[in-house]
C-alpha cells in the first residue's frame, strides 16, 4: 500500500512562521525531504527515528535535480511511508510544488498541499514594507526573477508589469541588472524606490535601499547575494517609519550558547525575541553517572528509613534525573514524605513544583553560599541531608553542612561530559570572527569549552565578549585567564539575557552594539 506525501510550505526563514498544520505534518512523517530554505530548527518537531533527506539547491548549484526529487518522493511513498516535503516559503509560489504533485498523481500517490507563508509577503513585512498600502498602491505582482528577462521566450509581460504598484521578484539576484533594465525600458521611472532583502525574517537579514537607477551599484557594494527578495515600488518609502525587526536591541548579534542542547531552547528563544542570532553549540552533554550505587542507596534509605530531614536540589537537572532514577526503580514521590525540600534558583524550584511538591527553603541568592547562610540560621546539627547532583560539582555546600554538624549524603544522578562534535565548528566560527558574545551558564560549560579548544583557546577568544550567569561561573572564567565582560545580576537565564541587553543599550552608545 502506498504512503502519502505532504507538500508543505516551511515559511520564509523564521521557524516560528510555519503553520500549525505544517508542524503536524513534520511530526507524523516517516521521511522529511527538505530544501535549502527550510530551517533545521523545524526538525525538533519530528518523531524519533524519522529519516531526513536534504535536496537543497543553492543559486547555480543543484546538488539534486528536480527529476531526482520527484522520483525520490515517489520511491519513499511507494514504500508505504508518510513523506513530508518541506519547501521554503509556500510550495505553490515559485516552489515547483505543482510539478511534484503532478508526478505523484501520475504514480497514483495521495498528496496534500499545505500552504506556507510566502517570502514575497513575509520578507517585505520584516523589512518594514507593506506590499500594499492605502493611498500608495492597491496592486501587487509576484514575479520570478530566475528566468532571463532578455530571452525571446520570456513569460513575463514587462509592458503590463510596469503598471503594477508593487512588484516582488523572487530569486532575482543574478538577473538584477536585467530586471532593472527591462522595468526602465518599459516605462518605470528610474527614481522608483527599490529594496533588496537578503535572508529575510532571520537574524541575518540584510536590507539595501535604493532606486532603479542606483540599486545595482548599491547591491554590488554591499556584496548582497542570494537568497534575496527584490521589492520595487513606492511602498518601499514606508520603511523609514515602519522598520521594526532590524531595530530590535540585539538584532543580528551572534551569541554563542554553550550549555547542553536540552537546556538551550528557552535561552535561544529569549535571544531570538530580542533580534539576536543564537548559535547553539553545546560544549557538554548530560548523561547518566558511571554508577547509580549512591543514589540507589539513598532511594532505599528514603523508602525503608531512617530517611532524610532535607533533600537539597541544586539544579533542574538534579531534579529530573533523581525522579527518573526513582521511576526506574519503580518508586514514586510518596517515599519523599517527611523530608523537607530546599532548592537553589528559580529553574530548580520550577522543576520541583511541576511534581506538585512543596519547597520549604529557597535562598534569595541563587548560589550554594546563599543556602549555607540560611542553614546557619536554621541550624544543621544532627540533621540528615541528601544532595542529588552532578558527578562533578562544587563541594562547598556538603562540606559546610558537615562542618555545622549535619550528616550529608551526596548522590550522583547525572554527569556532564565533553561534546567533542562541537570543537571544530566552534574553532571555525571563532577564527572567522563570527561570534559577538560567548555565554557560559556553569563552570562546566567554560571548562569544557577551554578543553575543547585546547592550546588555541585564548587566541581564539580574542575580541569575543564573555557573559557569565553568576559569580561562580565568572570565577571559573577568570581562573582560565579571561575577562568577564557581562555578568548577570540575577543568576538565571532571564538575568543573563537582561545583562546582555543592558550591555547592548548602555548609555553613550550611538548604536545597539555589544563591543
Amino acid at each position: 500500500m502506498n504512503g502519502k506525501v505532504y507538500l508543505v510550505g516551511a515559511g520564509p526563514g523564521d521557524p516560528r512562521l510555519i503553520t500549525l498544520k505544517g508542524i503536524e505534518c513534520i511530526a507524523q512523517a516517516d521521511v522529511v525531504i527538505y530544501d535549502r530554505l527550510a530551517t533545521n530548527l523545524l526538525f525538533e518537531h519530528a518523531r524519533a527515528g524519522a529519516e531526513f533527506i536534504y535536496v537543497g539547491k543553492a543559486e547555480g548549484k543543484h546538488s539534486v535535480t528536480q527529476s531526482d526529487i520527484n522520483m525520490l518522493l515517489v520511491e519513499k511513498a511507494k514504500e508505504g511511508k508518510v513523506v513530508t516535503r518541506l519547501k521554503g516559503g509556500d510550495p505553490l509560489i515559485f516552489g515547483r510544488g505543482g510539478e511534484e504533485a503532478l508526478v505523484l498523481v501520475e504514480n497514483g500517490i495521495e498528496f496534500e498541499f499545505v500552504p506556507g507563508v510566502s517570502a514575497g509577503n513575509a520578507v517585505p513585512a520584516y523589512a518594514g514594507i507593506p506590499v500594499t498600502h492605502r493611498g500608495v498602491t492597491s496592486t501587487v505582482a509576484y514575479v520570478t526573477g530566475h528566468e532571463d528577462p532578455l530571452k525571446q521566450t520570456t513569460d513575463i509581460d514587462w509592458k503590463s508589469l510596469v503598471g503594477i504598484g508593487t512588484i516582488i521578484f523572487y530569486m532575482g539576484m543574478r538577473n538584477l541588472p536585467s530586471i532593472v533594465e527591462q522595468l526602465v525600458k518599459n516605462g518605470r521611472s528610474p527614481e522608483t524606490p527599490v529594496a533588496v532583502v537578503r535572508w529575510g525574517t532571520t537574524p541575518q537579514q540584510q536590507t539595501v535601499i535604493g532606486t532603479l537607477e542606483t540599486i545595482v551599484g548599491q547591491v554590488t557594494q554591499a556584496r548582497l547575494r542570494a537568497p534575496s527578495i527584490i521589492i520595487v515600488g513606492d511602498v518601499v518609502n514606508l520603511r523609514q517609519k515602519l522598520c521594526w525587526f532590524e531595530k530590535k536591541p540585539l538584532f543580528g548579534k551572534r551569541i554563542l550558547i554553550t550549555r547542553a542542547k536540552e537546556q538551550a531552547k528557552v535561552f535561544s528563544e529569549m535571544l531570538t525575541d530580542l533580534g539576536g542570532n543564537p548559535i547553539e553549540i553545546p560544549t557538554i552533554k548530560i548523561t547518566d553517572p558511571d554508577s547509580f550505587a549512591n543514589i540507589d542507596a539513598a532511594i532505599e534509605r528514603l523508602e525503608k528509613g531512617p530517611g532524610y530531614d532535607w533533600i537539597i536540589f541544586t539544579s533542574a537537572n538534579g531534579v529530573r534525573y533523581f525522579i527518573r532514577r526513582m521511576k526506574t526503580l519503580n518508586k514514586d514521590i510518596r517515599i519523599l514524605a517527611g523530608a523537607k525540600i530546599a532548592t537553589i534558583g528559580p529553574a530548580t524550584a520550577k522543576a520541583v513544583k511541576k511534581l506538585l511538591l512543596h519547597i520549604d527553603l529557597t535562598p534569595k541568592e541563587f548560589v550554594a553560599e546563599g543556602l549555607i547562610a540560611e542553614f546557619e540560621k536554621l541550624g544543621a546539627r544532627e540533621k540528615r541531608f541528601l544532595i542529588p547532583r552532578a558527578l562533578v560539582a562544587r563541594d562547598v555546600l556538603p562540606e559546610s553542612l558537615r562542618t555545622m554538624g549535619g550528616e550529608v549524603d551526596v548522590a550522583e544522578v547525572y554527569q556532564t561530559v565533553l561534546d567533542t562534535q562541537a570543537a571544530q565548528r566552534i574553532k571555525e566560527m571563532l577564527a572567522e570572527k563570527s561570534i559577538d558574545v560567548a555565554t557560559f551558564t556553569s563552570p562546566s560549560t567554560i571548562n569544557s569549552f577551554a578543553r575543547l579548544l585546547g592550546d588555541e583557546f585564548k587566541a581564539l577568544m580574542d575580541g569575543v565578549l564573555i557573559a557569565a550567569i553568576g559569580p561562580v561561573t565568572a570565577d571559573a572564567v577568570w581562573s582560565l585567564g579571561l575577562n568577564v565582560d557581562i555578568l548577570a545580576e540575577e543568576y538565571t537565564i532571564p538575568g543573563l539575557v537582561d545583562a546582555i541587553l543592558k550591555r547592548a543599550q548602555r548609555p553613550g552608545s550611538t548604536t545597539n552594539i555589544l563591543k
